[in-house]
């Protein structure tokens, strides 16, 4: 049942809202991409972030003994670089869904070496799925009206 006379907020945010959702898409990816670069310029530097000492080092140990995987040293440097130059490349909207397809991949990669715990203050799995989930929808709508791929026309 629609209403006869809509409140003026209501009526303000209907008609404003529509012209806003570019401008707040834009900040949404640029504050998503600052997120990723707070986790990766410490990894970076080499220097502490939180309760860790030595962010590249916990990534290595993660990488090696809880996922098993090898060459734990050069993908801990590519997780470095994905949050670093991924992170500023997001945050300008610049080949925005191939990084952001690669923040969901690490993502699920990370939700699944720290499950199945679920409350991050036990470093579980509640950041890292929102962030991955976060990514997809970036993938799905690209860089958006203020990005440099709209700006070049191409929707990477």
């Amino acid at each position: 049942m629609p209403l006869e006379n809509p409140s003026p907020l209501r009526s303000a945010l209907s008609t404003r809202a529509p012209h806003l959702e570019p401008y707040l898409y834009a900040l949404l990816r640029t504050v998503f991409a600052v997120v990723l670069l707070t986790h990766g310029l410490p990894k970076a530097l080499r220097t502490g972030h939180g309760s860790m000492a030595d962010p590249m080092a916990a990534s290595i140990n993660l990488i090696q003994n809880v996922m098993g995987l090898p060459f734990a040293a050069q993908l801990a440097f590519l997780v470095m670089l994905l949050e670093t130059a991924g992170a500023l490349l997001l945050a300008i909207g610049l080949a925005t869904r191939l990084v952001a397809l690669l923040i969901a991949l690490q993502m699920l990669a990370i939700s699944y070496a720290l499950g199945p715990t679920w409350p991050w203050i036990d470093r579980g799995i509640e950041f890292p799925v929102l962030m991955g989930v976060l990514a997809l929808y970036i993938v799905a709508r690209g860089g958006g009206a203020y990005s440099v791929d709209a700006r070049l026309g191409r929707y990477l």
